[in-house]
């Protein structure tokens, strides 16, 4: 076995290992009923994926992933989870295997649309004879930037990252308002929560 092929088999067996960690979390996410584990799982799957992106060489998604999906929307849900309940309700009859039915058919659906994409490093692909060729030949006379994938965000796509940002921004400010601001609604509602607690164990002592 060469030195390329050993490579080849240690990428391979790296991407399996990440992918079967990713089934694994995503398996226990939908089993589980406490919302505080399912976002840590949630924020667990996200940097996951950023870590098989990174292997993939991919690090300008694996960094979006990693600070939105890990970070940004970790916080936000465990906000959400404070101001609403500690677990999810139990579901049953048609409302579990209907989203399970649409599950599978997406998947299989998805499948079937990655049989024409092109071999992974294809150097024949239409993004490596392309544009992409493009980019690389323009990049170091028109972009002062070392970096091509940086290059083409900050300054090829630098409107569409804009926007990109907006929308992030948009969607934060919309939780936010959602949720309530500062300190106030947040106690006044850990105090409303624990006053229905204190009334659930009261009449639960009353009816004894």
């Amino acid at each position: 076995m060469t030195g390329f092929e050993g490579m080849d088999l240690a990428v391979a067996m790296l991407n399996i290992t990440l992918l079967a960690i990713l089934f694994i979390t995503a398996i226990a996410i939908a089993r589980l009923r406490s919302l505080f584990a399912i976002v840590m799982l949630s924020g667990l799957y996200s940097l996951v994926s950023a870590t098989w992106f990174v292997a993939l060489d991919a690090v300008d998604v694996a960094f979006t992933e990693a600070s939105v999906g890990a970070g940004f929307s970790t916080a936000l849900y465990l906000g959400a989870m404070v101001l609403t309940s500690r677990s999810a309700k139990i579901e049953q009859g048609a409302s579990k295997i209907i989203p399970l039915l649409v599950v599978i058919a997406t998947g299989a659906v998805l499948i079937y649309a990655t049989i024409d994409l092109p071999s992974f490093g294809d150097a024949m692909s239409a993004a490596n004879t392309g544009v992409g060729i493009d980019y690389v030949s323009r990049t170091p006379s028109e972009i002062a930037v070392p970096n091509i994938v940086t290059a083409v965000l900050a300054s090829y796509r630098g409107f569409d990252t804009l926007g990109e940002t907006g929308v992030v921004f948009t969607a934060g400010l919309a939780v936010v308002l959602l949720l309530g601001f500062g300190e106030r609604s947040l106690s006044s509602s850990l105090r409303r929560g624990r006053r229905s607690s204190a009334d659930q164990s009261r009449q639960g002592g009353d009816d004894e």
